[in-house]
């Protein structure tokens, strides 16, 4: 699933959408101390009444937030599992009895629970419904309506929320004029901010894929393990920031004792910027070593050959048929996302800018220079041009 697959689904969740379905909501209320079910409930999703429908459809909305590979991940379900979660989702997925999906999704529960300790009580959320989406757009003359033909998309979406203590408030009864302290011992369920859910099956281009699975993190770059590979039974995967730091680690690597300077890096940069424009029509373009190698010696790197790259894939992967997300890997062009860290300052700057800036050494001490083309204003200040380095006083003659 890419953005706009994800767009697609996730701004169907609206109130009274005539292209969306639920048929059924199921809670289940999980207990720290003893990580038991304390209790489970169910009910048809037009029963709640129009405030809590609202909550829940902006929590499943959040919990579809966020982007790939770095929030939302799409994963492979294992081959060959007991239990397999995948088998369990396709059950309900298919199942038109409300009790018989209860005890699928009470399995996967389970799963949750085991081995597990969470260190707040947990509130887990299952929808089973379907969203429709229309196959094309018909025009205003035609006799059929837009909404007569349509992709169907049956799906289960799950959602994972803490709760937390009720705060504590001092309140002002205008009736009897006096100050009262408000005694609240129920927990509240945090729904602004999901810690883990998924989709399922995954869906691109209106085709499910029972195969895999739609992962959704609670924090960026932050997936829990336990959750795809114990819960999901899902392949292990990479996010996005792992992904960064091995490709630089393999540069490291293959550049050895070269000077990294910045004129080499906008190149890497600019080379792998140039292999996502030219695979814009792929879902996900990668690089596998011998693209690594290509970007390495367009850039400037020197001795730089096949086997050098492939033993460098080994060493960090211990896979050299690995494949890095090209998005992944260079920073985002149209954002400040290089950042330059400094004992004295930390600045951001956007990758295409990275070849105006240099450090310098002079006189036993470095400098980070950077060319501008006009004169820099400092809190609305304009800075004079004074000269790069002036003789000091006491060298005057």
């Amino acid at each position: 699933m890419d953005k706009k697959d994800i767009a697609d689904i996730r701004k169907q969740f609206k109130p009274d959408n005539e292209l969306l379905k639920i048929h059924d909501i199921f809670n289940v209320y999980i207990m720290k101390e003893s990580s038991d079910i304390y209790h489970h409930q169910s009910m048809p999703f037009d029963m709640l009444e129009q405030e809590q429908q609202e909550l829940f459809l902006d929590n499943f909305k959040k919990v579809l937030s966020g982007q790939p590979d770095e929030k939302l991940f799409e994963l492979k379900f294992q081959r060959d599992v007991e239990n397999s979660s995948q088998l369990i989702l396709h059950k309900g997925l298919l199942s038109n009895d409300t009790e018989e999906w209860k005890q699928q999704m009470l399995q996967l529960v389970e799963k949750m629970l085991k081995d597990k300790q969470y260190e707040m009580d947990i509130v887990v959320t299952f929808i089973h419904g379907e969203y429709m989406k229309p196959m094309k757009n018909m025009s205003d003359e035609s006799e059929e309506s837009e909404r007569d033909k349509v992709f169907s998309n049956p799906f289960i979406l799950c959602s994972m929320n803490k709760t937390q203590d009720p705060k504590k408030e001092l309140l002002f009864d205008y009736v009897e004029k006096e100050f009262k302290y408000n005694i609240v011992v129920d927990p509240i369920i945090n729904l602004k901010s999901p810690i883990s859910g998924f989709l399922f099956p995954s869906i691109t281009d209106n085709a499910a894929d029972v195969n895999r699975v739609l992962y959704a993190a609670g924090k960026k770059n932050e997936p829990s393990y336990h959750f795809m590979e114990d819960v999901l039974d899902a392949e292990e995967i990479m996010t996005a920031a792992q992904d960064k730091l091995v490709f630089e680690e393999i540069v490291n690597k293959v550049a050895g004792d070269q000077a990294m300077n910045t004129s080499k890096l906008s190149n890497v940069y600019d080379e792998i910027h140039r292999v996502v424009e030219e695979n814009e029509e792929e879902d996900v373009p990668k690089m596998d070593y011998k693209d690594v190698e290509q970007v390495l010696t367009s850039s400037g790197i020197e001795d730089v050959n096949t086997e050098k790259v492939e033993s460098a894939f080994k060493t960090v992967l211990d896979d050299e048929q690995y494949e890095f997300k090209a998005t992944s890997v260079v920073p985002k062009y149209n954002s400040k996302s290089i950042k330059i860290e400094t004992k004295i300052a930390n600045i951001s700057i956007s990758p295409q800018d990275l070849r105006h800036v240099r450090q310098v050494h002079f006189d036993g001490k470095s400098y980070l220079m950077m060319e501008v083309e006009e004169n820099t204003m400092i809190e609305g200040f304009e800075m004079i041009p004074e000269a790069l380095f002036e003789k000091a006083p006491d060298d005057e003659e």
